[in-house]
């Protein structure tokens, strides 16, 4: 039985090509039997392996028994380990998240950066069949979408689960066949959260029903698997020419067209896959699709991004933070200014003679300095903010002149101004002068302002 087991995980191994002999791994070592297992199996079949365990301090004694077992097996075994301590509680309350998310949240964090110091290929967990299934339901419970359905990869970014061709009884086993034992974490046999429910009363029920459910799921996310592959291959020939990236004044922007999307055969499921990695919900999806022919800057926003809708098009960029929005800069004298990594403005002073002439370039004005109080302020807009635009003789609102220009409202956000001393508009930046600081026939000296946008 041990070989037997061995060889449907070197053959799962090699199929998805997840690890390699001449490469190093880090094991996730809790001392239960999934990763006990796993670390065994893995030196077992020649791969070059270090643990990490985690202790949570979370179950008093039972903690520190887990520690010990794991270095003991460590030691017993040859094999190196690396031992952190962590106050989840606090770490729970200081983020507002429950103890089982600060646990993830501490243990992904950890590896992460264990195997960066190490320079190991990847992070070896003991997720295996039955586990998979009950992320299907805990899926399901919570709402998904196809790739939902398909539980966990064996390859996600640097995680690697080699363990996901194997059923928990088949880890029992392999175990019991190499006299190993284990530890148990009693917290595992309380059905106090979502995945403790689905495995201790949900699947137990269903087997009531069918004993062989959770085999049958398992060949029913198989099937999925493959049809994903269809449907995704579908989706790239319908979306191709549906979204794109673009850079405008050197920020990522997504464009949607809301022509390509409406005629995909699934707009629904078509606009899902094309934002859900921006973080952005289903139940967003289908308010986006219902409000698709609405007025021009409806929004919508995501931890990370916004999605508004915007003339032909669904625009997706990064969402400002509000230390981006409320930076300033004072300018006291003329000279080199950096407002951000990639912004930069060149201020001058001249003399008006008769080789001036006087820029038209949006990105480079002459101002008449007798008109000019410092310092200056360069800012982003703010609500209310006017001013007189070259060329006319009454203010108007920033906001306004810029929807006239059809400007979108990442194009309003991201708008900066420069101001005098009273919190006049100068400078529209990249667009237009205000009329009041122009120069005219009886300007002697002028104020040079260029912006220059780096890559």
């Amino acid at each position: 039985m041990k070989k037997k087991i061995e060889k449907i995980v070197s053959q799962y191994i090699h199929s998805h090509n997840l690890l390699e002999h001449n490469k190093k791994y880090l094991v996730a070592l809790s001392g239960g039997a999934d990763s006990v297992a796993l670390l065994m199996m893995l030196q077992q079949l020649g791969y070059q392996i270090e643990a990490a365990h985690c202790n949570f301090k979370l179950r008093e004694e039972e903690s520190d028994r887990d520690e010990k077992f794991c270095q003991q097996l460590c030691h017993e075994l040859h094999i190196p380990l690396h031992l952190i301590h962590f106050d989840t509680t606090t770490y729970a309350q200081l983020h507002h998240v429950s103890i089982e998310m600060a646990a993830r949240d501490l243990r992904y964090g950890y590896f992460a950066n264990l195997c960066r110091d190490l320079q190991t290929d990847g992070i070896c967990v003991a997720h295996h069949n039955d586990d998979n299934v009950e992320t299907l339901f805990i899926n399901l419970i919570r709402g998904t979408g196809l790739h939902g359905l398909l539980g966990m990869q064996p390859v996600n970014g640097n995680i690697l689960r080699p363990f996901l061709c194997l059923s928990r009884h088949d880890i029992l086993q392999y175990l019991a066949a190499r006299n190993q034992t284990y530890i148990t974490d009693s917290s595992n046999l309380v059905n106090d959260v979502t995945r403790n429910k689905i495995r201790l009363d949900l699947i137990p029920f269903l087997q009531t029903i069918n004993p062989a459910v959770v085999n049958n799921i398992s060949r029913t996310m198989a099937h999925l698997h493959e049809i994903r592959k269809i449907v995704d291959y579908s989706m790239e020939e319908h979306t191709k020419n549906m979204a794109e990236n673009h850079v405008i004044d050197g920020r990522q922007q997504l464009a949607i067209s809301k022509t390509h999307l409406l005629s995909t055969p699934s707009p629904q499921y078509s606009l899902f896959q094309t934002i859900i990695p921006y973080g952005f919900s289903s139940s967003q999806v289908d308010n986006i699709l219902h409000s698709i022919h609405n007025t021009t800057g409806k929004r919508w926003h995501s931890p990370t991004h916004t999605l508004i809708i915007n003339r032909e098009h669904l625009l997706i960029e990064r969402t400002m933070t509000e230390n981006e929005m409320q930076r300033s800069m004072k300018i006291t004298e003329t000279g080199n200014y950096c407002f951000s990594n990639n912004q930069k403005f060149v201020i001058k002073r001249g003399y008006i003679d008769n080789q001036f002439s006087i820029s038209r370039l949006p990105h480079f004005i002459h101002l008449d300095s007798s008109k000019i109080s410092f310092p200056l302020t360069i800012r982003h807009i703010q609500s209310g903010d006017r001013f007189t635009p070259l060329g006319m003789t009454t203010s108007k609102l920033v906001s306004d002149y810029l929807t006239d220009k059809k400007k979108s409202w990442f194009d309003k956000q991201h708008q900066l101004v420069i101001t005098d001393d009273q919190n006049r508009i100068l400078w529209l930046v990249n667009e237009r002068i205000d009329n009041q600081a122009k120069i005219t026939a009886q300007s002697t000296d002028y104020i040079s302002i260029e912006y220059i946008r780096q890559p």
